[in-house]
């Protein structure tokens, strides 16, 4: 009798499991290195192979993310739940995509390698279905340079105490194969890390060269190949509001500041953006030419 009740145990989970096999979740992530603080946007697709729609989305919980420290197998603090909440109709042999930014609601304060692991809920059924576990490493970065700077004020506001942050330029290796610059934006005593945005490749002999303009933009050129150069220039939030690449060509670029306090890139060639070059048709996809104007009337014989 206990072995047929066991039997019977077996095959009801076997039934009540079976859906969640035909539902595929899978985690996407850019890049595998971050630095504590920079932003990690992941990407969760969701594979339908059921044969019936689903509806999901509704609830708040409906997809959750876990991420753990694989040093040592504790789970890494949660300070929010990522906002995911949005109903939708997924049919079957449909894909469903979600993108979070999970930076904001996890402490990735530390260097070290994690999984990250999503879960999404499936009310119709009851059940859950949790992808593969996904892996990434924070890093940390060798600090360059840094500035503390005040947020610029409004029109008209005066004998107000200023706002102070600070920029901070790190280096980082990449994949332990290509060195990046980093931009960080923290308040003033560098503990709370605001934003922090990626430049670009580098060199390992670049000194960036850095300064302010009078809206506290950060102005930042540094060497990133054997004749290439970057050029930057980051708002008080920390986002990257320029980007331009400068050729070294006859003379090396540097920054210069001009006579009302403004700042540019002086020597070198800057690079044309790919919208930046004209457009070359093909002799098909010419329009066609205009009609040759109508011969003049010969003047009526007297």
């Amino acid at each position: 009798m206990k072995i047929a009740l066991s039997i019977l145990v077996l095959a009801l989970v076997s039934v009540f499991s079976a859906p969640a096999q035909v539902i595929t979740v899978q985690v996407l992530l850019e890049q595998d290195q971050f630095l504590p603080g920079e932003s990690l946007p992941v990407t969760v697709r969701v594979i339908n192979n059921s044969g019936q729609s689903l509806h999901l989305g509704e609830a708040a919980n409906w997809l959750t993310f876990n991420v753990e420290s694989a040093d040592n197998n504790s789970v890494v603090m949660k300070n929010a739940d990522p906002p995911v909440v949005g109903g939708f109709d997924l049919g079957s042999s449909e894909v469903a995509t979600k993108r979070v930014d999970l930076t904001p609601y996890f402490a990735l304060t530390h260097a070290g390698r994690y999984h990250l692991v999503a879960t999404v809920r499936i009310p119709e059924w009851g059940s859950a279905e949790t992808s593969p576990a996904k892996e990434f490493d924070v890093i940390d970065g060798a600090q360059l340079w840094s500035q503390d700077f005040g947020l610029p004020v409004p029109a008209g506001v005066t004998n107000q105490l200023p706002v102070v942050r600070k920029y901070i330029l790190e280096e980082a290796n990449y994949l332990r194969k290509q060195l990046r610059m980093y931009v960080l934006v923290s308040d003033q005593s560098g503990t709370r890390i605001l934003k922090v945005s990626a430049i670009g490749p580098m060199v390992s002999f670049s000194q960036p060269e850095a300064q302010l303009d009078r809206g506290s933009n950060l102005h930042v050129l540094y060497q990133s190949g054997a004749q290439s150069f970057i050029y930057s220039v980051v708002n008080p939030d920390g986002n990257i509001a320029l980007q331009e690449i400068y050729d070294y060509l006859g003379t090396r670029p540097r920054l210069a500041v001009s006579g009302d306090g403004g700042i540019a890139v002086q020597g070198g060639v800057r690079r044309p953006k790919p919208g930046e070059y004209p457009v070359v048709r093909l002799p098909d996809e010419l329009p066609p030419p205009p009609p040759a104007p109508a011969p003049a009337p010969a003047p009526a014989k007297k």
